[in-house]
């Protein structure tokens, strides 16, 4: 989503990525436009070997084992390339002329907010997954190193992504409840009052874009939650929206579930900083996922389990 919306607006994409969940499908129409540029690699393999970095004004790392749930299946991987990978780009930046880095961060970091307040840039982290502890721990690295390198990083703590994409995502909270509850499948839901944050794609994309192009010294070493204050929900309120679209569904209530995490978040900050809103709203969004799944856009879900989720790395 990210690489069309910048080749929409005139930017040069070259984009680095592994396919590691068999998702070249998903860009390969990218290949025929006059901007675009793919390079097969990684981070732990390092960049200067395949000269990927050559002429690139501005860097993006999205790059990683995202969520909790396959970090813990691949721990060793994860901080291969979650925490060194990411930190072993970011130093192999210095002196190459770069203008910006943007790393992509999570609001997971917050984990668990004791009491009812909405957790803001300067609130204490508190990670509760070695997903979360990585991303942490690199964000600590770049703060550290603001004032003495040579370009103008900037933190984005991203709220769960949730929205149609090249390569749907049904794993994620909104889109995997939507979709089962569209075809009238039983749900169960752990710990269903806890709370998150949650920004559609686009809009993520569209922060991202906003962070390049604004003013260096509003952005430089700063840390920015990307989302909306009213796009915090209990996942129980995610199923009575998605409900109200569907109508009735058999949705199973559990406590004890293995992801504790609890947290509201602030976003005034990127909000009256930068002017960035998001566009879309969790309820008007849920009718187009429902709608998709219902007339079979998806019906290859079962089948292709690793594309349209991060449960395994493809060998």
């Amino acid at each position: 989503v990210l690489v069309r919306e910048l080749l929409a607006q005139g930017y040069a994409v070259r984009v680095l990525d592994n396919l590691i969940y068999g998702h070249g499908a998903s860009i390969a129409a990218l290949s025929d436009h006059p901007s675009f540029s793919f390079v097969l690699g990684d981070l732990v393999r390092g960049l200067k070997r395949n000269g990927v970095l050559r002429e690139i004004t501005d860097v993006v790392l999205l790059a990683g084992l995202v969520g909790d749930p396959i970090c813990r299946t691949y721990r060793k991987t994860a901080q291969e390339v979650n925490e060194q990978g990411s930190i072993s780009l970011f130093e192999e930046l210095y002196g190459r002329g770069i203008n910006r880095f943007i790393f992509a961060s999570t609001c997971s970091n917050y984990g668990l907010k004791p009491d009812d307040s909405m957790a803001t840039e300067a609130s204490e982290l508190n990670p509760q997954s070695l997903y979360a502890e990585c991303k942490v721990a690199v964000e600590q690295h770049i703060l550290g190193r603001a004032g003495a390198i040579d370009f103008c990083p900037t933190i984005l703590r991203i709220a769960t992504a949730y929205g149609l994409s090249h390569r749907m995502r049904f794993d994620l909270t909104v889109s995997e409840f939507s979709r089962e509850l569209a075809l009238r499948h039983p749900l169960t839901v752990y710990d269903e009052n806890t709370w998150r944050p949650y920004c559609h794609v686009r809009d993520i994309s569209a922060a991202i874009i906003r962070v390049l192009e604004s003013e260096k010294d509003v952005v430089d070493g700063e840390v920015f939650n990307v989302g909306c204050n009213q796009e915090n929900y209990t996942k129980k309120m995610i199923v009575s929206a998605i409900t109200e679209t569907v109508g009735h569904a058999e949705v199973n209530y559990k406590e004890g579930g293995v992801d504790p995490r609890n947290y509201r978040v602030s976003f005034d900050k990127i909000k009256s900083v930068l002017g960035f809103e998001p566009s879309f709203t969790i309820q008007s969004y849920i009718p187009r996922i429902v709608g998709a799944v219902q007339v079979g856009l998806y019906s290859d879900v079962e089948d292709r389990r690793e594309f349209y989720g991060n449960y395994a790395i493809r060998s």
